[in-house]
Order: C-alpha cells, then sequence, then structure tokens
C-alpha cells in the first residue's frame, strides 16, 4: 500500500513546499503520462459502449494549460445512452438501498482511504486536466476523501435517520425513519472535479440511492479515475453509471428523463435555473442546485490591511477566479482604500502564472477558449469603464502560447449597476469600490441577486455583529487572511448559498445535508 498522501486544505495550503511533496508530485505526473490520449467509454453497468465504436460523435480532452496535449476522446451522451444507465441505476437500486447503512458506509469510508492513497496520482490529474495549482489540486482531493468521511459520519451519528417517535397509546410504536428516494442524477462542475463529483455521489450512495454521474466535459478524466476508485473500494458497478458529454444533448437527456427521482446540479444560475424547469414531471422531485455568486468583501479602517490583501488575493486568484466563492467585490472605507489597494496590487504582481502542474505555480489557465475570449472582453470593458489598476492582459506568448493564460486583474471605479460589479465573471477579475461608512459597505453588498459567501475585514466588535446578522450569504468569514471568502471545508464550514446561489439552503459539508437525499416514512405499529 502506497503512503498516503499529505493533508493539504484551502485554509493551509500546508505541506506542500517540502522537497518529498515535490518528488512525488513530479513522479505522479511522469506516471500519467503513458495513460494520456486513449478512447474511453461510458460506465454503464461497469462496461458501457466499446471505445471508439459507438452511437455518434466524440469529444476530445485537452489540457487547459496545454491544448496540444490530448487527454483522452470520449463519447457524447445520446438521450439512449442516458436511458440505458438510468435503467442500470434502476436496476441496481433494490440491492443497493436494502443493504444496511453500515455496509454501505464501510464501502464509501474505504473508497475515501483508497483517494488518499492515490492523493499525489488524483491531484496530478487534476491538475492537468483542471488547470489547478499543486496545492490546489491536491485540496481538492483531500477534500473529496473527507467530503466522503463526513457524510458516512452523518449516518452514524443519526443511526441511520432512524428515530423513535412518541407513543399515543401504550400498545403502539411508532418510528421516523428517512428512505432513500431511488436513483440520483449528479451534474457536477469542471473546477472541482473530484470534490464536486464524488462528494454529491457519496452523500447519494449513502443514504442508500444509486446514481448517475455526469461530470463536466471539461473534466472526464478525472470522473472516470474516481469511478475506478469507488469499484475498487467494493461499491457495485449497478450502484455507479457514468455517463459523459455536454450539457447538450447529454445533460438534457439526463434533467429531461423520467426515470430519476432527484437531480442534484453545481454550475452557473442560467443553467441551474433551466434545469430546474425541465425537471418537472409527474409529481414533484427534488432538485438541488448550487448556483453561483458574486461575492463581496468589506474592508473597514479597523482592519488588518494587510491580512485583507492577502484574503482577497487568495480568493479573487485562486484557481483563475474559477470558483463559485471568488471573491469579485470588494467595498472598502475611504480612510484605508489606498493602503489596502497598494497592498493588493503589490502582492498581484508577485504572483507566478504558468503551468499549474509546475512547483511554484500560483495561477494557471482559465478552462477554455470560450472562457478566454470572455476574459478578454471583459478587460476592454473595465479599460474603457473604469481603471484598470494592474493586469488585464492575455498571455499570447512563451510559456501561455498554447494555453488559456491571462493575468490577474483589479478593476476600480465601475459604478454599482455595472456588469462586472453585478455579474458571475468565473474568471480573475476583481473589483474595488469605495464607502464612507460600514452600514454603506453591508447594504452594497448586499445588493445582488446571489448570496453564496462573503467576507469582512474589521477589528470592531459592532461591525462584526452587523456584519453576521446582515449580510445575506451563506458561508460567511470574518478576518481571514486564508481566504475573504473562499476555502469551506467538510464539517468545519458548510458550504451552500442564500437567494439565487442555491435552491435548498441546506449546505455541503453541513449538518443536513445528506437528509436531502431522504424522504420520511412514519412507521406505527400495534400490538
Amino acid at each position: 500500500m502506497s503512503e498516503a498522501a499529505p493533508r493539504v486544505t484551502y485554509a493551509t495550503l500546508a505541506a506542500g513546499q517540502s522537497d518529498e511533496f515535490r518528488r512525488r508530485f513530479d513522479d505522479a505526473l511522469e506516471e500519467l503520462r503513458p495513460g494520456f490520449g486513449h478512447d474511453h467509454a461510458h460506465l454503464i453497468d461497469g462496461t458501457g459502449s466499446a471505445p471508439g465504436a459507438d452511437s455518434g460523435a466524440r469529444f476530445e480532452d485537452r489540457s487547459p494549460a496545454d491544448t496540444r496535449v490530448l487527454l483522452g476522446r470520449f463519447p457524447v451522451g445520446t438521450p439512449a445512452e442516458v436511458d440505458a444507465a438510468v435503467q442500470a441505476a434502476r436496476r441496481g437500486y433494490p440491492d443497493w438501498s436494502r443493504r444496511p447503512w453500515r455496509e454501505r458506509a464501510d464501502i464509501l469510508r474505504r473508497a475515501a482511504e483508497v483517494i488518499e492513497e492515490r492523493g499525489f496520482g488524483l491531484s496530478a490529474l487534476v491538475s492537468v486536466e483542471a488547470g489547478k495549482n499543486r496545492l490546489e489540486a491536491m485540496g481538492d482531493v483531500t477534500e473529496t476523501a473527507d467530503l466522503i468521511r463526513y457524510y458516512c459520519d452523518q449516518m452514524e451519528r443519526a443511526s441511520g435517520f432512524d428515530r423513535p417517535m412518541a407513543r399515543l397509546t401504550p400498545n403502539e410504536e411508532t418510528r421516523s425513519v428517512l428512505r432513500p428516494y431511488g436513483v440520483w442524477a449528479i451534474i457536477s462542475p469542471f473546477n472541482f472535479p473530484a470534490a464536486l463529483s464524488a462528494g454529491p455521489a457519496a452523500g447519494a450512495l449513502v443514504a442508500g440511492n444509486t446514481v448517475v454521474l455526469k461530470p463536466s466535459q471539461e473534466t472526464p478524466l478525472t470522473a472516470a479515475a474516481l469511478y475506478a476508485v469507488f469499484r475498487e473500494a467494493g461499491l457495485p458497478a449497478s450502484a455507479l453509471q457514468v455517463v459523459q458529454g455536454p450539457g447538450e444533448p447529454t445533460g438534457r437527456a439526463l434533467a429531461e428523463h423520467p426515470g430519476l427521482d432527484g437531480l442534484l446540479f453545481t454550475g452557473s444560475k442560467a443553467v441551474g435555473l433551466a434545469l430546474r424547469q425541465r425537471f418537472g414531471g409527474a409529481y414533484p422531485r427534488p432538485c438541488i442546485a448550487e448556483m453561483g455568486g458574486k461575492n463581496p468583501a468589506l474592508v473597514m479602517p479597523s482592519a488588518d490591511l494587510d491580512a485583507a490583501a492577502e484574503g482577497v488575493l487568495r480568493s479573487a486568484f485562486g484557481l483563475q477566479g474559477q470558483k463559485c466563492s471568488a471573491c469579485s467585490r470588494v467595498y472598502v472605507h475611504s480612510a484605508v482604500k489606498a493602503r489596502f489597494a497598494e497592498l493588493l496590487l503589490d502582492k498581484t504582481r508577485a504572483l507566478v502564472i504558468g503551468d499549474p502542474s509546475r512547483q511554484g505555480v500560483f495561477l494557471g489557465p482559465v478552462i477554455h477558449q470560450r472562457a478566454f475570449e470572455a476574459y478578454e472582453g471583459h478587460a476592454a470593458t473595465a479599460r474603457r469603464d473604469g481603471r484598470v489598476l494592474v493586469g488585464g492582459e492575455s498571455l499570447r506568448g512563451g510559456e501561455g502560447a498554447h494555453g488559456y493564460f491571462v493575468s490577474p486583474t483589479v478593476v476600480d471605479g465601475l459604478s454599482d449597476g455595472h456588469p462586472l460589479m453585478r455579474e458571475e465573471l468565473f474568471l480573475p477579475l476583481v473589483c474595488l469600490a469605495e464607502v464612507s461608512s460600514f452600514p454603506e459597505a453591508l447594504a452594497r453588498a448586499n445588493d445582488t441577486d446571489y448570496g453564496l459567501t462573503a467576507g469582512l475585514f474589521s477589528h470592531d466588535p459592532a461591525e462584526v455583529q452587523l456584519f453576521l446578522d446582515g449580510i445575506e450569504a451563506g458561508v460567511v468569514y470574518v478576518n481571514r487572511r486564508a481566504g475573504a471568502t473562499t476555502g469551506a471545508w467538510p464539517g468545519v464550514q458548510p458550504f451552500g448559498g442564500w437567494k439565487a446561489s442555491g435552491t435548498t439552503g441546506k449546505s455541503s459539508g453541513g449538518f443536513y445535508y445528506v437528509p436531502q437525499f431522504l424522504r420520511e416514512q412514519s412507521r406505527t405499529i400495534a400490538h
């Protein structure tokens, strides 16, 4: 058995600077390369369609850091293939749901162990495929194992969600039992290709559901690697299916399939709302959607400005701003704005941009050509309507000649109604705005459709309490150098949004996540 990878979290990003870490990550990269460039199939009942000889179109998976690197070719899931995956999951549901919850948890905990044992290999794959730097990639993989364990622990602490109720008469006994729905679809994004695929899948599986996973078309190879981990851990082939393809036609076919009992989606607001409309049917079915953010940070005169600048930088530019929790608006008190901006700009200029799998790189590429072109358009808009304090440039030469590299960008001087201040960009661009008081900052921070994360930098106890009581967001941080608006961890910071950022008010990695995959049954037995 190989030695597990070190624990790297988004808050600490520790253990990544040692010579041992560097060597093992480099070795993992070299071990991956012979596996690139092959044809792959859907994973349906453990087999799926034969690679290269199936029902239609295929798509290429290429590294965003160097598009000359072909990672693999994958089938575009057709409605017929989606139906085959759903039917396989339906066949597997009776056996999986009737297994004791402890047996299901044991299998999933073993999967978490395998993920940790393969931490360097999986992290290297995430880095190459999703464009994450080494520590962000390792954090993604470590979080995946922790999410799986946390959801298993939830089942254990709740004794399988089987609880005695009160008695109306001595000869009647009633229990409340949470039961699985059946077959769930999980539609996952590219930016956390391990944690946001395996984490939700584990939550549904430990509850007794079977799962059809459709990963992002940008990160299909990571999903295939995770599937192999679950199968090695003992998960039956009928419990988890993987169907590959883009939103059209594959995602649409999945969302419109009448054989599903629930759907979980992570991605943009526009797509999430469209999926909720499509996921109708003869009766209501649960649809969990996490749909992004336009996340503010507030910086007040009493703040530690160096910590504020560091926290904003890490949240705005980590993973090139391609996080739903990324900090994209900063409301800074006029008394400290000049000094805060100076610190933020100095730190931004010092960031290393390049191949994210290389040691010491902070910013890798954005995920694809569309994101690259969107950045160029937004940068031009920022130059026209505001002041670009740093960045605003795409990188087309040198190491970035074959990838989608752009510079981290700080913009000032835009009105609150400007699209760059209101729309989720999913790019490394953060906007500064000056305020004259804390109440003004709070009001402007809340003036958004979204409500995912928010941060405050202040050492005034009254301001801290007003922020906690008044901010309209599901995840909030105060004085957090490790990330002004980012860095949630399973069992530490439940992660979920309000308003247009989420549909349930229940958060991943929190107390109420697994019960979303269950429905209540009241059982009264008369003696």
